[in-house]
């Protein structure tokens, strides 16, 4: 009997708690009219990275092989020597090879 009138009192919960779910006014959503602009970057239009421009932190994630001390010594040498005039000059970084420009050489340009 206890069984029965505990099922009773759940379905009337469950009934009540339905019919108010449907009665409730549906909120329109004001987003959905709103048109998605999103700014694209130079860098990111071109796929390429400026040495002159780049900080240490982006060539460091962005170039295979350089890791914190080298994309450092990169600023380091653009600021002591000026902006690079070519890709090739980044050879005359302490700790830039031929080998890890080769390997990235299609991700640098110079502006």
């Amino acid at each position: 009997m206890r069984t029965g009138y505990f099922h009773s009192l759940v379905f009337a919960l469950l009934t009540s708690a339905s019919f108010a779910a449907i009665a409730a006014p549906a909120m329109k959503s004001e987003t959905s009219n709103v048109p998605v602009v999103m700014e694209i970057s130079p860098d990111a239009q071109t796929g390429k990275i400026d040495l002159n421009a780049a900080d240490a932190p982006t060539l460091q994630r962005e170039l295979a092989g350089v890791g914190e001390a080298k994309a450092k010594a990169i600023v380091a040498y653009r600021e002591t020597n000026g902006p690079f005039t070519s890709v090739d000059e980044l050879l005359e970084v302490k700790g830039i090879g031929k080998a890890i420009l080769d390997r990235n050489r299609e991700k640098l340009e110079v502006n």
